[in-house]
């Protein structure tokens, strides 16, 4: 078992070298040696069932790892049910497009407590998403991974969205480590040991092999009071979190997550770079 490392999308190392397609992605994944990709549809599932099945074969042919955000206007926690009776639409069309591409994740925002209590945003999340496992059964292709949020206002902490997991065994937590540090203005991940509190709260949750197998992303994000503003790159000095203890953390831990970056434009250059960090660590470690 070893981590492993990719972009979520496309960045402009991709484009530079003249690729216009994101059929092309995982065999330019692949080339640049990392091991993973995650396909972004924010904005909605937008390619048609033979280009997704072909993104899918082309990710087997090159051993890359898929997984897929599912569109950013699903809403757990909406006060409105039948906006939140959609949502099960998405995410049941999201698996349909994860099974195409061969994913094994789709990644689903928390919600948003913005205008209600928190209590009653996960009131109703979890309402959501009892409904969303009756809709999809035991068994559904994909695991369905909630994701910790960086905006205050927003469902999202990591005891939420394990809280949320609880709801049904096919619910996994996916941990952004630089949503949760923007959440804490930059005070959540100071050493190796509080990486390592993260795998050990999931373990302690959930049990060992979400921990193992922890789906996770990674970038350096500008925060101000509110939370979570702008993704950044990783020649930022100013804001976090620092990827090297998280290095040694999985080492220590010896777990195998997923990382997917999703630095602003430089996604697959630091998810190379982590992986170079990574392995540094690892081939560092005493026997």
């Amino acid at each position: 078992m070893i981590a492993t490392f990719g972009p979520g999308g496309n960045g402009d190392w991709f484009y530079s070298e003249g690729k216009k397609s994101t059929l092309q992605a995982p065999g330019w994944v692949a080339e640049k040696g990392l091991d993973a990709f995650e396909y972004e549809a924010g904005n909605g599932i937008t390619g048609g069932e033979a280009t997704l099945k072909a993104i899918g074969e082309k990710a087997r042919e090159h051993g890359v790892r898929m997984s897929f955000h599912t569109p950013y206007f699903i809403s757990l926690s909406g006060v409105e049910e039948e906006k939140r009776l959609k949502s099960i639409d998405y995410i049941q069309k999201s698996l349909w497009a994860a099974e195409l591409l061969g994913a094994d994740t789709i990644v689903i925002h928390s919600g948003s407590a913005a205008k209600i209590t928190r209590e009653e945003a996960m009131r109703l999340s979890c309402d959501t998403l009892e409904k969303v496992a009756e809709a999809v059964g035991d068994h559904p292709c994909a695991r369905l991974g909630i994701e910790t949020m960086g905006k205050v206002n927003q469902l999202g902490t990591l005891d939420e969205v394990l809280q949320q997991c609880k709801v049904s065994p096919i619910y996994a937590p996916v941990v952004d480590f630089g949503h949760l540090n923007a959440r804490e203005r930059g005070g959540a991940f100071p050493d190796v040991d509080s990486y390592r509190r993260v795998f050990d709260k999931i373990a302690t949750a959930l049990g060992d092999a979400f921990a193992q197998t922890l789906h996770c992303h990674f970038s350096k994000i500008e925060y101000t009071a509110a939370g979570e503003k702008k993704h950044l790159t990783f020649a930022d000095e100013v804001f976090g979190p620092s990827f090297e203890p998280l290095a040694e953390a999985i080492v220590r831990e010896n777990v195998a997550p997923r990382i997917i970056c999703e630095s602003a434009g430089t996604q697959a250059e630091d998810a190379l770079w982590m992986k170079q960090t990574y392995l540094a660590a690892k081939g560092g470690q005493k026997e």
